[in-house]
């Protein structure tokens, strides 16, 4: 074990500790980064109703498209951080850090500029309905803001948590979370702004999770930063990126796949009795129900990453066995409860989102059930595609990452209805989950193999 393994914990630390200590304040991380639009849905629902709901469900492609930046960034520093300081080369990693500051700021601007530009055109790219329009547009249009924020504060907390700090990352996205849930509703009911008060209230709670996931930058315990270290280098900037494009693509194909779903559950639900509204709005719960539940898995996925990371880079492959493992065990316990609350208590999840008619419930209730039916093993997938990420193989995570969204969920979404009519969109979700787990298994299986090879090898020279 070289010097540098024995002064991280990262390298000898019990794998169960490290875990928990990583992923507790990563999982509260991203259940509150989840309930910025799960607050905004819920006080929506009670203060405009469902055609407000129907809007932040139009809307929300535009944020899952810049979480995949700050993820394309955070992520792909991150596990570029984590490696060079497993292999000991310190500047490297603190070069790292410079230049995906830059790409966030830079990036973030980009964004922006782009969001009020062709902002019509997205919306009806989207799915909004003439009734649903003006309502995603008001809301939007201030969000949107508060996007360039919200790329620094997540790029900024997945370094904090590859540098040993994962409960200032955690604390950063609390702020933020919790200053939106005390402003949504004065601006909602006692100001009277409707979804345009839900934005103002996400936006500002956003600047301050910004600030404070920024200064972070004077307190790194690993690595020193200077002026020349920040910059857009580009060789550092593709590394970045392909280190995070899975977990990248998986958040763009997130995008997609709302896109087609929506446009088909306008399609379909304007030939059954529930019209196009209905479906539109309880698509919108079930999926950011279902992002609670991914939040929680995100964050195990997250926390495992440094630890992967570091033990890859220091050649310690028993322990990148071994957190990859543990990572999935609980996985596969939060799933479960998933699960359960899914199948036999939709209505009461579904009425803390607004009310709505006996149709409205009726839908809601039977998208949650066929929808998330295969929940407990589509965790298996996010996770294996993060591993390959954080071990520097970013091809075999983008490739993986792709399987549910665009290889098997798009495609059944599309020639399902053909057969089931507006079923056939809710049986799409199991089929997908299904197909992508049995597609993890057979590349994590493989993968294995040869990390038992290099383990082989490297005990023969030893």
């Amino acid at each position: 074990m070289d010097a540098s393994v024995q002064k991280n914990p990262l390298g000898y630390e019990k794998l169960s500790r490290l875990l928990r200590t990583y992923a507790v304040p990563s999982v509260i991380a991203m259940l509150v980064s989840s309930l910025y639009n799960i607050v905004d849905q819920i006080f929506i629902g009670q203060g405009v109703g469902y055609l407000g709901n129907a809007a932040t469900n139009v809307a929300y492609p535009l944020t899952t498209i810049c979480l995949a930046i700050a993820l394309l960034i955070g992520i792909g520093s991150a596990s570029r951080f984590s490696l060079k300081l497993g292999a000991g080369q310190p500047d490297d990693a603190a070069q790292t850090v410079g230049t995906a500051v830059c790409m966030m700021v830079a990036l973030g601007v980009l964004y922006v500029i782009i969001i009020e530009i062709f902002l019509n055109p997205l919306l009806h790219a989207f799915g909004a309905t003439a009734d649903v329009l003006p309502y995603a547009q008001e809301y939007t249009r201030i969000t949107a803001v508060g996007m360039p924020l919200l790329i620094l504060t997540n790029g900024m907390s997945n370094l904090a948590r590859a540098d040993g700090s994962p409960k200032y990352s955690m604390t950063c996205m609390l702020l933020g979370a919790v200053i939106n849930t005390i402003l949504d509703p004065i601006f909602i009911f006692v100001c009277k702004w409707g979804v345009a008060g839900a934005a103002a209230a996400t936006v500002i709670g956003q600047l301050a999770s910004c600030i404070m996931a920024v200064g972070y930058l004077r307190y790194f315990r690993h690595v020193r930063l200077t002026r020349h270290h920040f910059g857009l280098k580009p060789a550092i900037c593709r590394k970045i990126a392909s280190l995070g494009m899975s977990s990248s693509l998986n958040q763009v194909a997130l995008t997609f796949v709302q896109i087609v779903i929506n446009n088909s559950l306008i399609y379909y639900g304007a030939q059954s009795p529930y019209g196009s509204d209905i479906p539109l709005a309880a698509c919108g719960i079930v999926m950011k129900t279902n992002a609670i539940l991914l939040a929680i898995i995100i964050g195990i996925s997250q926390g495992s990453q440094p630890i992967i990371g570091f033990n890859y880079g220091a050649q310690q492959y028993a322990r990148v066995r071994g957190i990859y493992k543990l990572a999935i065990s609980c996985n596969l316990v939060v799933s479960l409860v998933g699960f359960i609350l899914f199948q036999f208590f939709p209505k009461p999840i579904i009425a803390l989102f607004g009310t709505g008619d006996a149709l409205y419930y009726e839908f809601a209730v039977h998208f949650m059930r066929i929808f998330l039916f295969m929940v407990l093993v589509n965790g298996v997938q996010l996770i294996s595609s993060n591993f390959f990420s954080a071990i520097g193989k970013p091809i075999k995570g983008a490739v993986l990452s792709l399987t549910r969204q665009v290889i098997f969920l798009i495609p059944a979404v599309l020639l399902l209805p053909l057969f089931f009519g507006l079923d056939g969109i809710l049986f799409a979700g199991p089929v997908a989950d299904f197909a992508a787990f049995v597609a993890t298994a057979i590349l994590i299986a493989l993968e294995f193999r040869k990390i038992h090879a290099l383990e082989q090898a490297q005990q023969k020279t030893a």
